[in-house]
Formats: C-alpha cells, sequence, structure tokens
C-alpha cells in the first residue's frame, strides 16, 4: 500500500505570498459591482409614507409600542413553571428576540410573571414586589397553580390564584405549561397594550 510522503515544514518567510488573495477595498452598494440582497437594510416604513420622514400618531400610542417591545419582567418563579419559564429564554426559544428581558429588581420592572405554586406564606412578598414596581404594570399567571391553585384545590396552605393577590392581565393555562405558551401570553400581552394604549387615547389628539 503507498504511503505519501510526510509533510516537510514550510521555513517561516516574511514575504511568503499566500495564495488566498482578500481585497483591501470592498465594494459598496452605490458601485455597480454590489449585490442586491446580503446586510442591505430594508426601506424604513417612515420612507414609504407620503411624507418621509414624518409620522403622526398619538402619544398613548407611540409609549405604548415602545413599552411592549421592551418589557422587563421579575420573574416569581416558584415552583416546577419556573423551570419552563427559564428555558423560554435559553437559545432554542430565545425570548430575548422578543424584547423581553429578565430583571431581578421591582424597581425597574414593569412585568410580573408568576410562575408556580403560590402558599399563603408567600403572598404577603408577592403582593410586596408588586407595590413596588412602577407604573404601568402587568401581571401574567402561569401554569395551573398560579392561575387557580390546580392540583392544590380548596388546600389550606395554596392562594387559589394570583388574582386574589395583584390584578392579573394574562393566564396561561397548563401544569406546566411549556416555553411556547409563555411566549404566545406574552404576544397576547403586548397585544393587550397596544388596545388598552387605544382605548385611552380616543378623543386625546
Amino acid at each position: 500500500m503507498p504511503t505519501e510522503p510526510p509533510m516537510e515544514p514550510q521555513r517561516w518567510d516574511p514575504n511568503r505570498r499566500h495564495s488566498l488573495e482578500i481585497p483591501v477595498e470592498s465594494p459598496t452598494w452605490e458601485t455597480p459591482q454590489a449585490v442586491p440582497g446580503g446586510n442591505r437594510p430594508a426601506t424604513s416604513l417612515f420612507d414609504k409614507s407620503g411624507a418621509p420622514g414624518v409620522i403622526i400618531t398619538k402619544t398613548e400610542q407611540l409609549f405604548a409600542q415602545a413599552r411592549l417591545c421592551s418589557l422587563w419582567p421579575l420573574t416569581f418563579g416558584l415552583a416546577c413553571c419556573a423551570i419552563e419559564m427559564m428555558s423560554t429564554y435559553m437559545s432554542h426559544h430565545d425570548l430575548g428576540r422578543f424584547g423581553v428581558l429578565p430583571w431581578p429588581s421591582p424597581r425597574q420592572a414593569d412585568l410580573m410573571i408568576v410562575s408556580g405554586t403560590v402558599v399563603k406564606k408567600m403572598a404577603g412578598p408577592l403582593r410586596l414586589l408588586y407595590e413596588q414596581m412602577p407604573d404601568p404594570k402587568w401581571v401574567i399567571a402561569m401554569g395551573s397553580c398560579a392561575t387557580n391553585g390546580g392540583p392544590y384545590y380548596r388546600s389550606y396552605s395554596v392562594v387559589m390564584g394570583v388574582d386574589h393577590i395583584v390584578p392579573v392581565d394574562v393566564y396561561i393555562p397548563g401544569c406546566p405549561p411549556r416555553p411556547e405558551a409563555l411566549m404566545e401570553g406574552i404576544l397576547r400581552l403586548q397585544e393587550k397594550i397596544k388596545q388598552d394604549a387605544r382605548v385611552r387615547g380616543k378623543g386625546k389628539g
């Protein structure tokens, strides 16, 4: 069986030319050599309007658009639903692409995600954290336990739904719900924020 000759080490030479040639100047999008597509940004919606660079909207809807695209949730994980909530932020689902970034402090958070069994002992701390959050703020009840007590129905130590403690905006059923369910709940909350701003903005210029 023929064997290949061993590779001889090449002596380092500062003047040796490499086979890969890298152009110094890359073609720009204004040159004829430009290839359409790629990383070229799309035309802005503001430029497609009748008056480019001008937008007319109501302040309530403008603020709501900023809020729904940058939710900072205070993740209040208590039981098995918290594992599903944590996996939603991992690379497979990547909740951060929706602009939802977890925040451990209630001082800057505007969304509370209650995931897990809320016992009566935790009702006080949960209410305290909710009151420390600045307005406007929203609450998502994730899982059957946070929604209505789950399998601990009429238990002596479990709260039959977190809505007995704080107002809830979106309920996510399941025991435990999958990460896709939480993502759907976030999208429903974003739609609710937009609808509420539309209702509040009626009659305002």
